[in-house]
């Protein structure tokens, strides 16, 4: 008798631990999403960064915000199919979206390439999917995604992204840097050239990201090609399709004497306002990412030769230069674990 008495009370500790607390070995999930210009990009990540399911639709960025929003629901929806998860199984989400984002109320107050303006997006898609929802500016996120794979606890750490637009995000002591208003580390918006005619989406002139996204690498691009109907440059658009960011890099590769051009001018145009990051910052570490940075050597190494001749620090130690890693899933990761608080 003693002894079935002294099994129940075990059976009945035992069932009691396992129905009051965490299973120690439970996997914690959260999902991700990258609101980029282009696409909507989102995944299912795990506490440590791993993605475990992801996919993407496309933005269509004129549309209304709601449509955007239902869209990111559905995304949403799709990826915890596709993870052999439920929703119920999501701790929360967190997303990063271009533009001043207030962090602390999932506001986004203003983002030049989507049509939000006091936009309560993190209310939006909480009210869609019942779950908490951190809202991050994009590149803060895609800088956290990076940091936690690349930072090496580094105390200041800096990431740019070249795509659509130029974001930038910035980490000091392992927290995004924001200002006291949610809009700071805007780093496409510093001036490189006030007297330019190239007018930024956020109606100034000058912008850095006006002279050194991949939008305004295809541009000069393009103008290129119309002052050089013999460029290699025509023949690879016949292959290809379109002018894509790629144009006069391939083009260039291949001995291209225009296309050189346009991408030595590039280079140019993103080492100046490298300069200006690091002679305000001069972080630990800068890391390049963005499609263009697929071009790999090809962009880093002159563009780390004008940096470093630029560069005001002459003395001290240098900043390290380096392409990102987790390309298109920076942002994905970062916004998924800048939900895990």
């Amino acid at each position: 008798l003693k002894k079935l008495l002294s099994l129940f009370f075990l059976i009945s500790t035992v069932y009691s631990v396992m129905s009051n607390n965490k299973n120690p070995m439970e996997v914690k999930m959260y999902i991700g999403i990258d609101l980029g210009g282009t696409n909507i990009a989102a995944g299912v990540v795990d506490e440590s960064g791993r993605i475990i399911y992801k996919s993407s639709v496309p933005t269509l960025a004129q549309r209304p915000i709601e449509e955007i929003v239902e869209d990111m629901a559905d995304l949403c929806v799709d990826i915890v199919d596709g993870a052999e998860c439920s929703i119920t199984d999501i701790k929360a989400i967190g997303v990063g979206c271009p533009g001043t984002v207030d962090n602390r109320t999932g506001v986004v107050a203003y983002a030049c390439n989507l049509d939000m303006k006091n936009t309560e997006l993190g209310a939006m898609l909480r009210k869609r999917l019942g779950k908490p929802v951190n809202v991050e500016n994009d590149a803060n996120a895609a800088a956290l995604g990076e940091y936690a794979v690349n930072g090496n606890n580094e105390d200041s750490f800096v990431f740019i992204t070249l795509g659509t637009g130029v974001g930038g995000g910035v980490i000091i002591n392992g927290k995004p840097y924001r200002g006291f208003n949610s809009a700071g580390a805007e780093l496409g918006h510093i001036i490189v050239n006030a007297e330019g005619e190239e007018i930024c989406n956020c109606g100034n002139k000058g912008c850095w990201e006006a002279y050194a996204s991949v939008t305004a690498l295809i541009r000069q691009t393009k103008r290129a090609m119309q002052l050089d109907g013999l460029s290699l440059m025509h023949d690879w658009v016949k292959e290809n399709g379109a002018v894509s960011g790629r144009t006069a890099f391939d083009c260039a590769k291949m001995g291209d004497k225009t296309a050189k051009a346009v991408v030595d001018q590039y280079i140019r145009y993103v080492g100046v306002g490298l300069i200006s990051i690091l002679n305000i910052f001069q972080p630990s570490k800068i890391l390049i990412g963005g499609g263009i940075s697929k071009e790999g050597d090809y962009l880093l190494n002159p563009l780390k030769e004008f940096v470093y001749a630029g560069d005001y620090n002459k003395y001290r130690e240098k900043t390290i230069i380096d392409i990102a890693t987790l390309f298109n899933d920076a942002g994905i990761i970062g916004a998924a674990l800048s939900a895990r608080k």
